[in-house]
């Protein structure tokens, strides 16, 4: 077991965001004094130690940014909230400071974007501190079919921090598993199927995947439109919260956010109650369990607290019949993913690949290091793929959007009047990593039909087996991520189930 004890970081190991600014208020820490304790506890754990390599870059600006916004604070108050708070985004989403935006790949390892990602110049305008760039699974997870999560050409194998040779799931494992060994206070995740909350439940953690809209998407680079959409990770629900009310917001050049402008709360922390369980229909989706009897068992527990506290639980219903990554949903990504690639690289001139032809070719050149476990045969299939407007990718949408809304978890809400569903988020706890044959994923779980639907989806920690996290997702219509929200943070009062990480090399 690896021990750390250095500094400001481990003397508070689950600081929220309010805590941290009542530190700050109180004077007893600056920005500047705790970026450098995140960047000391990144440099001792994530690139020696226990070596998790969740972090693929530091922003060598970002000492310089937190002590700006302390002469700042000195000078003219805080911003907010997030002002001075250390935080990592995915390797996906552009900053326009000196880090690279690579989606994991060396084939577009030099490309600096020459503008934020909207998401980050919400994040800097709140006054936030980028520590760097997180790692994630090599172009979202797209490259082959028996992928290994959270590796990548340029930043190698992401370990999970609660037992190092299991898997931390999901394209956005590197911010999942930094939130959760404390190497910042919250990250920037992005998510098409799963890449936010499995990452979130694999690591111990709380990750929302918001409605579709919600947040913006410009500056990402994404798989399929429908799907794609940015969320926050933190290791409280009410950390969620503060950064929703920065992330979310209109881009005139993402039209989905204008679509949410009517349906966007004023503040999503109204949501925190801890009574707001009491009197929630919640429905049991339990074509999601697996026959994983630990899992199923921490879930099992988690339904006997829903109704402890309140909630009227009906026991089963069925939401979905949609399998995770089935054959309809890896036809739309392989369109999706070529035209994402197209439209970003289009958009970023100075990348030394032009667009998705000339990608493949690089990783064919550069295989030794690019393809040394898996190939690209998703690439090479995607490669083959008419425009994102042909009519089988129309009719693939469609079908998806019938199969996930209409007769899925629509017609779930309105047959039981229910307020959300429930559902274990992963079938069973992590797997060992294994970059030889890929990830050995249970086909069970919940991410598919809020995924495709484009509907909110919130994952909180609710157990552990063999010191595992296993955690529990709820999930709804549309725009009801306040409610979600509300109902995740009422659990984890009640129960306070997350614990930090104890870096085991293996399973005792």
């Amino acid at each position: 077991m690896f021990k750390v004890t250095e500094g400001f970081a481990m003397e508070n190991a689950d600081l929220s965001i309010a805590e941290l600014q009542a530190c700050f208020d109180r004077g007893e820490q600056t920005a500047a004094t705790v970026c450098e304790a995140f960047l000391k506890r990144i440099a001792s754990i994530d690139r020696a130690g226990p070596e998790l390599r969740s972090v693929i870059e530091i922003n060598p600006d970002a000492l310089a940014t937190a002590t700006a916004l302390d002469s700042e604070r000195q000078s003219k108050g805080a911003r907010g909230p997030l002002q001075g708070v250390p935080m990592l985004v995915k390797d996906s989403i552009d900053t326009a400071d000196r880090m690279m935006t690579t989606a994991g790949s060396l084939a577009l390892e030099g490309n600096i974007a020459t503008q934020d990602a909207f998401v980050v110049q919400k994040l800097r305008e709140a006054g936030v501190v980028l520590l760097g760039k997180s790692n994630m699974s090599e172009w979202g997870y797209m490259r082959s079919t028996r992928a290994c999560s959270g590796w990548s050409s340029r930043g190698g194998q992401t370990r999970n921090p609660y037992v190092l040779d299991r898997s931390p799931l999901g394209s956005s494992s590197g911010s999942g598993v930094a939130v959760a060994a404390n190497l910042c206070l919250g990250a920037i995740g992005a998510e098409v199927d799963g890449s936010i909350v499995r990452p979130a439940s694999a690591n111990g953690i709380v990750g929302l995947k918001p409605t579709v809209g919600l947040v913006s998407r410009c500056g990402v680079i994404g798989v399929a439109e429908p799907q794609d959409t940015v969320g926050p990770m933190a290791r409280c629900v009410a950390d969620i919260a503060a950064l929703m009310n920065v992330i979310s917001g209109t881009d005139p050049e993402d039209p989905a956010t204008a679509a949410a402008d009517e349906k966007r709360p004023s503040d999503f922390c109204d949501a925190l109650q801890p009574d707001a369980l009491r009197g929630a229909r919640l429905g049991v989706a339990r074509e999601c369990f697996s026959g994983h009897e630990g899992t199923n068992g921490v879930i099992e527990r988690a339904i006997a607290t829903l109704r402890k506290v309140g909630a009227e639980i009906i026991d089963p219903i069925r939401a979905t019949s949609l399998p995770f990554f089935g054959p309809l949903e890896r036809e739309l990504f392989q369109y999706g993913i070529k035209s994402n690639i197209n439209a970003y690289l289009a958009a970023h001139p100075t990348a030394m690949i032009r667009d998705f032809d000339e990608l493949i070719e690089f990783n064919r050149h550069h295989a030794d290091q690019v393809m040394p476990y898996f190939k690209q045969e998703f690439f090479e299939m995607a490669q083959t793929k008419e425009g994102w407007d042909a009519a089988r990718c129309v009719e693939v949408r469609n079908e998806l959007r019938r199969l996930s809304r209409t007769d899925g978890i629509d017609k779930a809400l309105s047959e039981h009047q229910l307020d959300a569903i429930i559902a274990p988020t992963e079938g069973s706890p992590p797997f060992v990593i294994d970059p030889i044959v890929g990830d050995h994923i249970i086909p069970f779980g919940c991410s598919t039909p809020p995924a495709i639907a484009g509907y909110p989806h919130i994952t909180v920690p609710s157990g552990f087996v063999h010191g595992l996290p296993v955690g529990l997702s709820f999930f709804g219509g549309a725009f009801q991520d306040f409610k979600l929200i509300g109902y995740a943070f009422a659990f984890e009062q009640a129960t306070h189930a997350r614990q930090s990480p104890q870096f085991l090399p293996t399973i005792p």
